[in-house]
């Protein structure tokens, strides 16, 4: 599975975005998707994921209320809806897939996951 981030940009704290990542071949309903994120000098962590099936989904702390994950499997993509953004949200987005079948809580491990996409750069201004 190859995958391709794509959507950042800069954006003003307060503003909404939203970042694709784009699957090709033709299994992506049986993965479950995740997204990460690495903030300059600081370790990639876990943002949200969304199981192979679409109907558990789970988000870090910082993230919940703010963020969606969702997927749409007949176009091969995962979406992340990005609300009220702030400063600190501010890193490269990484898409990632996993295709063991766990508990969604797990897919916040990144050592779970098989392929990773390239990453796309949100950069957000106070």
């Amino acid at each position: 599975v190859q995958l391709q981030a794509s959507g950042g940009g800069l954006v003003q704290a307060g503003d909404s975005l939203r970042l694709s990542c784009a699957a090709s071949g033709r299994t992506f309903s049986s993965y479950s998707m995740g997204w990460f994120r690495q903030a300059p000098g600081k370790e990639r962590e876990f943002v949200a994921a969304i199981k192979w099936s679409g109907g558990s989904t789970y988000y870090a702390d910082s993230v919940k209320g703010r963020f969606t994950i969702s997927r749409d499997n007949a176009k091969s993509t995962v979406y992340l809806q990005m609300n009220k953004i702030q400063p600190e949200d501010t890193a490269v987005y990484y898409c990632a897939a996993a295709s063991r079948r766990i508990i969604v809580s797990e897919l916040a491990y990144d050592t779970n996951y098989n392929y990773w996409g390239q990453g796309t750069l949100v950069t957000v201004s106070s």
